[in-house]
């Protein structure tokens, strides 16, 4: 007998809806199902559910062909089932194009091959929301470690031509934290070989040794090099479990008479592990009477947007308690289906972030059914619920870079209708939509849902903030340091109006060679895999 869609949805979409037995909706959406036979493998109805629910959820759903032009189940080559998905997720995002640059929007412009946004966690036995990279450790949203420690590295060739590298990013309470590394230190060693080659091929290569020595697999690192204070080290470094903080590095300072809060936060962790540090951080800001902020978010890829709602309450001035803080925009196909009661994310349960299904009155909460408003604009604004003594800030001022991504960018761009807001660094990522995770089998799928908008109607940011001072990240100091000329010409503008000059260009010593910091052989040669992307997981009310 013929199945229905929401027979094949239940099934194959929800793994736990699958082994709790719940009862399957008899009504169905008005979208084409596909041809469901008794032959149909677990591979290919997994296809199918991707795609539907991309017919449904995706932010350029009105774009996609029908189910039979599509053809999930094309999508078969022998190589893996996870390559397959992902093949037929690309050419999902393929088609919603445009029209400023005549790409479509998920177009990647560091790898043609690969989606901006969108992307599937393969989650075997895990049920967790948190990003588990496949390749290399990182730390996850929930704040839990296990690696080394090391977040960024960018090697810099000499004048006499030799190589070292440069920590951009050491993770707090890691390996490498507590052996005493931070950003700015260096090194010339890796497991007793010395580093200056970066032209042959394979792990002969220093670049792909490097990487290999940081992957996942392995658990020990040995480093030689030299701190910032022209220190040696030599450490020895073993993977281990670890829980992080969000913030990097949180200072005050008193420059011309002002106070003036920084703040480098890593990630939009989950509120367990973010809320409480940064309560704790602008507690600090309020003891000491801080007027004016520096957000350093240069290496932060997004997270939650309830994390980036926190922020954006400590930060905005009390004056806007009440307002809207900012919007999301779902497509016309999902508003009207949920206005309908007719969704298909009526299968989908509502999890908290630690990956939890919700339950209400001893029912199974799923994402229809909990959100009472959300697929409008006007319904689905977040209001400023001012918190914190932090009241009256009058300048925030965001360091950036290509690394900074989504909830980073949306709370830039929340804030900017309230306050004097600037930016210093280089241009960010631009992501200005957001997804939720959607359990299809074993797999949580993480589709482009929605778009965000501030109070001004202001979004759509796709190629990102250009800074209103271009500076080059200046990974010769640690963060906070005020030599750093981000942080230099953030307190400049601060207190001037005007910003700093640049310092790059000029060396610094190494070894007693001279190194410049905008060396033609200067190369980001490790970026620790981290989550780049923007959550929405609705709160129980």
């Amino acid at each position: 007998m013929k199945k229905s869609i929401s027979h094949t949805i239940v099934f194959f979409a929800l793994i736990t809806i699958i082994f709790t037995a719940c009862k399957k909706d008899k009504k169905v959406t008005p979208i084409p199902e596909p041809p469901v036979t008794s032959t149909a493998s677990r591979s290919d109805l997994t296809k199918d559910s991707i795609f539907l629910y991309a017919k449904e959820v995706y932010l350029w759903n009105s774009s996609l062909p029908t189910y039979e032009v599509f053809n999930p189940r094309s999508y078969n080559s022998p190589s893996s089932h996870i390559n397959n998905l992902n093949a037929e997720l690309f050419e999902i995002t393929r088609y919603g194009i445009n029209s400023a640059t005549g790409k479509p929007y998920e177009f990647n412009p560091d790898d043609s091959t690969d989606t901006k946004y969108s992307y599937i966690e393969d989650l075997v036995a895990s049920g967790k929301l948190t990003y588990v990279p496949a390749s290399a450790s990182s730390v996850g949203l929930d704040g839990k470690g296990n690696d080394f420690g090391i977040g960024n590295l960018v090697a810099v060739g000499t004048n006499s031509g030799k190589v070292v590298v440069f920590f951009k990013s050491i993770f707090p309470s890691s390996p490498a934290a507590l052996q005493g590394l931070s950003r700015g230190d260096y090194f010339d060693t890796v497991n007793g070989r010395n580093i200056s080659n970066f032209t042959t091929t394979g792990l002969n290569n220093d670049y792909d040794f490097i990487n290999d020595a940081l992957s996942s697999t392995k658990t020990t690192l040995t480093l030689s090099g030299t701190k910032k204070d022209n220190t040696k080290f030599d450490v020895n470094l073993t993977k281990s479990i670890y829980n992080s903080s969000p913030i990097l590095k949180d200072s005050i300072y008193t420059v011309n008479g002002k106070k003036i809060g920084y703040l480098a936060f890593a990630r939009f962790s989950d509120d367990k592990n973010a809320e409480a540090a940064l309560n704790t951080v602008f507690a600090k800001f309020s003891t000491a009477n801080v007027t004016d902020l520096v957000i350093d978010l240069r290496y932060n890829g997004g997270g939650y947007v309830s994390t980036a709602a926190h922020l954006i309450n400590l930060i905005i001035p009390a004056s806007a308690n009440g307002k809207m803080m900012f919007a999301e925009t779902y497509n016309s196909t999902l508003q009207k289906l949920k206005k309908d009661n007719n969704s298909i994310l009526k299968n989908q349960p509502l999890k908290d972030q630690q990956g939890k299904i919700q339950y209400k009155g001893g029912k199974m909460v799923t994402y229809a059914n909990y959100l009472d408003e959300p697929y409008t604009v006007a319904e689905n604004t977040t209001l400023v619920n001012k918190e914190g003594s932090v009241a009256n800030a009058i300048k925030a001022v965001f360091i950036t870079t290509g690394n900074t991504a989504s909830a980073s960018e949306l709370t830039i761009n929340s804030l900017k209708p309230y306050m004097d807001v600037k930016i210093i660094g280089e241009t960010t990522y631009g992501k200005p939509v957001g997804f939720f995770p959607i359990r299809i089998d074993k797999f949580d799928v993480y589709i482009s849902s929605f778009s965000t908008t501030n109070a001004l109607g202001e979004g759509f940011y796709f190629a990102g903030f250009v800074p209103d001072a271009i500076k080059k990240d200046d990974y010769r100091y640690d963060f906070g340091d005020v030599k750093e000329d981000c942080l230099k010409a953030a307190l400049s503008y601060i207190t001037t109006g005007g910003y700093t000059n640049s310092s790059q260009g000029q060396t610094v010593k190494v070894n007693g060679t001279s190194v410049s910091n905008k060396s033609i052989t200067e190369k980001n040669i490790f970026n620790a895999p981290s989550f780049n992307g923007m959550i929405a997981i609705p709160k129980m009310k």
